[in-house]
């Protein structure tokens, strides 16, 4: 047995910390069923169900877009993020971002440390019909897939480990910020009269950010360097990968309406017709370039449409979603057209997609929200309020400058700690093998075994 090292020891040795601290934590279930509505309870355990769901169509999508020799290890960083940000949540992390309000900056850490008073807590102001406890955990189904969805830009280079410290940081210090600020009713964002039905900002921009910092720091892999086209390991995986993230996003929109409402069902169609509008869109604006029409153009153009929209769901109306998944596809079709040109090595354009569909996806809110389909919310541009668009566009810059700032900062800090970067000759190798000794050839998975390499049938 290899002596302990202190930095490998060190991720278990504060997970044993924090389960021995929550042994002497007091509980109190103060359930009143009575006062909620069971419709709601319903629909929100089902929604919190299906946004979870996402992490692993995420996983797949991305999966699917690797080389080969990194299917695993692009897979498994989309779903740690799961074990990470579920511990964290439970301990700071919602309390950070739904604790009592500190100047509209940041929740108090103490107020729900360790989940203190959530399970007899009062219902969140925003659903009342629903336990609180419910509350925070479709809320932490958000937390999840925000920094999985980093993981495109940074894939087949950066280390797990590292890669687990930055996850953690980023919902600490990037994640839940930017949730305070939007979605809490004293968070300053929200005060000036900005609006993110369901995280434009808080997931997708932050996310999107967060990723070209990703790829700046990192800098570029050997291939992107040499200029050699890598093959998608498996398109069926994006295929899956779509369909997952589609099915799962009706709970991340709809959900955001905190009841079985009307609101909840305005925000479930948009969400389906701003992605088959889009997919559409990236589809056909491909084919009028001259390309074939091809079944990774549909997948992305989709879910560039459910990040546009995400915003939007809840204030905008129907036939608006269209012209949203239209536009916000052409555009990021262009740009991750100018991306390939350029030296940035966003291996699989998540801030092409995701940090500019969830800029498209604010400043359209700011031009269709619409107080007829959302009373709560506020008429944009599109309707007379020109000032409500310029709010858009002013938390659009403030949320921008901070999670690209501050996830710059982090990844420095982590690589300062850890080496983000896996060496040449890892990389060479494939993560797979050098970061988790597992290899996924053909559908074939060689798990390492003191005896060799052993061979294992897999689907796929």
């Amino acid at each position: 047995m290899k002596p302990i090292n202190f930095k490998t020891a060190a991720p278990f040795l504060i997970l044993l910390v924090i389960a021995l601290v929550s042994v002497f934590i007091p509980t109190f279930q103060n359930f009143d069923d009575g006062k909620y509505n069971g419709a709601d309870v319903a629909w929100m355990i089902v929604a919190t169900a299906l946004v979870f769901i996402m992490t692993p169509g995420l996983a797949f999508f991305y999966g699917g877009m690797v080389h080969r020799k990194n299917v695993i290890s692009t897979m498994i960083k989309s779903l740690i993020a799961a074990g990470v940000v579920s511990v964290l949540w439970v301990v700071v992390g919602y309390s950070l971002c739904f604790g009592a309000s500190i100047h509209g900056v940041i929740g108090n850490p103490f107020t729900h440390l360790f989940f203190k008073g959530v399970n007899s807590g009062k219902p969140w102001p925003g659903a009342p019909t629903i336990p609180l406890t419910l509350f925070a955990f479709f809320q932490l189904m958000f937390a999840i897939i925000t920094p999985g969805l980093v993981v495109g830009a940074v894939a087949e280079r950066i280390r797990f480990t590292s890669f687990l410290l930055f996850v953690a940081l980023f919902s600490l210090f990037v994640y839940a910020p930017l949730a305070h600020w939007s979605w809490h009713p004293d968070g300053f964002l929200a005060k000036m009269g900005a609006l993110d039905f369901a995280g434009g900002t808080v997931v997708h921009i932050s996310a999107g950010c967060a990723a070209l910092a990703g790829a700046m720091v990192l800098k570029r892999r050997k291939v992107h360097i040499e200029q050699k086209e890598i093959p998608p390991a498996n398109v069926p995986y994006v295929l899956i990968g779509t369909g997952l993230l589609w099915f799962g996003w009706f709970g991340f929109n709809a959900g955001s309406a905190g009841a079985a409402s009307s609101l909840a069902v305005s925000a479930f169609a948009t969400t389906n017709t701003a992605a088959a509008a889009a997919g559409l869109s990236w589809l056909s604006f491909d084919v009028m370039k001259g390309k074939k029409p091809s079944v990774m153009g549909f997948c992305i153009g989709a879910v560039v449409g459910l990040v546009a929209i995400t915003p939007a769901a809840g204030f905008v109306a129907i036939p608006q979603s269209i012209f949203i998944g239209v536009v916000a596809a052409v555009i990021s079709n262009i740009a991750v057209y100018i991306k390939a040109k350029s030296a940035l090595d966003d291996a699989l354009d998540v801030f092409p997609c995701h940090g500019i569909g969830g800029m498209i996806g604010m400043v359209m809110t700011g031009i269709f929200a619409t107080k007829a389909v959302n009373a709560g919310g506020n008429d944009g541009w599109f309707y007379g309020n020109f000032s409500f668009f310029i709010i858009q566009l002013k938390a659009l810059g403030i949320v921008v400058a901070y999670s690209f700032g501050v996830s710059y900062g982090i990844l420095r800090l982590v690589n300062a700690v850890l080496p983000l970067r896996v060496t040449s000759k890892e990389e060479e190798e494939g993560l797979d093998a050098s970061q988790h000794a597992e290899k996924y050839v053909q559908g074939t998975l060689l798990v390492a075994t003191p005896e060799g390499l052993r061979e294992e049938l897999v689907a796929g």
